[in-house]
């Protein structure tokens, strides 16, 4: 089977600020948004058990700010992504979702940092932990999508020929 010249498109970044052909720069800042909100939701919920809870919940809404601060920087390199991407294809329809899914989360994480601005004497209030727990859940669903990008259609992988250099035996 032939590889259409749109594939290999996808392969290769479309500036350099997107990263090394092969090495990506967006999967390793989505690592920021993911850490810093799973981490604010776990400080959610220890305001709601602690003696002291405006300690965790100053540190939530720091660790809310810091994943919209990382998302913005995970979009940017993700767009260059997405643009190497053939429009009219499964994997750029796959990548607009991901994108609009993201840009969901996102939104629900600054909604919340607004919704706690100046109002962390106390503990969570439950609503502002469910809506926590329900963007983090989309971003579970945002994040199979885009390993699906990658492992299903190998947008921003090097080709199988330029990988097989590392299984050679090379003692």
């Amino acid at each position: 089977m032939a590889i259409d010249p749109g594939h290999q498109r996808a392969k290769r970044p479309r500036t350099v600020a997107a990263g090394p052909h092969g090495h990506p720069f967006h999967p390793v800042l989505v690592t920021i948004p993911i850490g810093a909100w799973m981490a604010s939701l776990v400080f959610d919920v220890v305001s709601n058990t602690s003696d002291d809870p405006e300690i965790f919940a100053t540190g939530a809404q720091w660790l809310i700010g810091i994943g919209l601060v990382g998302a913005v920087l995970a979009a940017a390199f993700g767009m260059l992504d997405l643009l190497s991407v053939p429009a009219g294809t499964t994997a750029r329809r796959t990548g607009q979702l991901h994108m609009v899914l993201n840009l969901a989360v996102t939104a629900a994480f600054a909604v919340s940092f607004v919704l706690r601005y100046g109002d962390t004497d106390e503990e969570v209030s439950a609503g502002l932990i469910v809506l926590s727990a329900v963007a983090l859940a989309v971003l579970g669903l945002s994040g199979w999508l885009g390993g699906k990008l990658t492992y299903r259609y190998g947008v921003r992988v090097v080709e199988e020929d330029l990988q097989a250099d590392g299984f050679v035996d090379g003692h």
